[in-house]
């Protein structure tokens, strides 16, 4: 069950409010990923980190986690319609980073294309 607040924005931050939340929501954007991915695409978390913050937002209704009967197991992630919902949310703040990137003469590669375009397509 997610904890909710008085004010709407409050019960938001709340489910958001750790970066590494924001940046597990930016890679599931780009579709369903594995432990491995997840870690190999966010410098500096460490594994015990991750896995707290992946059982959370499973806790909380945003992901699924699909374990297939493999050896050696298989675990994929992916977002729930909840955890889609905030697409828009993370849109606009890639938008805004984006503009400000560019005031300050920062450019943009691959990446940050390809999460454009998952974003707002």
């Amino acid at each position: 069950m997610v904890k909710t607040f008085p004010c709407p924005v409050e019960t938001t931050l709340y489910l958001i409010s750790n970066r590494w939340v924001v940046l597990i929501l930016r890679d599931l954007f780009m579709g369903t990923k594995r432990f491995g991915e997840l870690k190999k695409s966010l410098p500096g978390i460490s594994q015990k980190v991750l896995t707290s913050n992946l059982r959370t937002m499973e806790e909380q209704g945003l992901l699924t986690r699909t374990v297939y009967p493999e050896v050696p197991p298989r675990v994929e992630y992916s977002l729930t319609e909840l955890g889609a919902s905030l697409k828009p949310i993370i849109a606009s703040m890639f938008d805004w980073g984006m503009a400000y990137k560019e005031q300050n003469g920062e450019g943009t590669n691959d990446m940050i294309v390809a999460l454009g375009d998952a974003l707002h397509g």
